[in-house]
């Protein structure tokens, strides 16, 4: 009597475990780095699939545009916030891939924000004319793990992105296509 109760009891145990949701972490904070700038993350649970991305960093523009035609480099701080849906950890999971870290496939909504006020402009020029624009991309991307504390991440979206270049002196704002294309490397603590 006593094996068929722990039997069933093993049985029990293997069944609850088993039926647990593949989740997102609960916070994750961390650096990354790119071919575009720096940043220091943090992505907070919203549900088992979703997170929210915070992030404030530093993007790298090239200067030769309508706003900044005597610029080479441009370095801007941007506030980024990013609802994300990894939408494949339970698949990830039941072919035992690692989703520590939230390592798995994202949609995302990225809104990015380099406004004047809050920029801290690195360039050549010191009379810098400094144009606020807000970004709206829809992006699809991946994020792995390499090792306990380092991660990459890809992702690719177009959307739309909006200047307003009147607070900065120009004759009218702008609007225009913008294509989000980002590689990086990072280290989540």
């Amino acid at each position: 009597m006593k094996k068929i109760i722990l039997t069933l009891a093993f049985c029990a145990f293997t069944l609850l475990v088993r039926s647990q949701n593949a989740s997102v972490e609960q916070s994750t904070f961390g650096i990354q780095t790119g071919f575009a700038g720096f940043w220091i993350y943090n992505e907070l649970k919203l549900s088992n699939q979703i997170a929210l991305r915070s992030e404030l960093g530093f993007d790298a523009r090239n200067g030769k545009s309508d706003f900044y035609p005597d610029t080479g480099f441009l370095l801007t701080t941007v506030v980024t916030l990013e609802p994300r849906w990894y939408y494949n950890l339970a698949k990830r999971e039941s072919k035992s891939k690692r989703i520590d870290g939230n390592s798995g496939n994202f949609f995302s909504l990225k809104t990015s924000l380099h406004h004047s006020d809050l920029l801290l402009v690195l360039d050549n020029k010191e009379d810098t004319k400094i144009v606020t624009d807000l970004s709206i991309i829809p992006t699809w991307g991946i994020r792995r793990n390499i090792g306990k504390h380092f991660n990459y991440e890809a992702g690719v979206g177009v959307g739309y992105i909006h200047y307003f270049s009147k607070n900065a002196g120009f004759s009218k704002d702008k609007g225009e296509a913008a294509i989000n294309l980002h590689l990086r490397i990072g280290y989540q603590f």
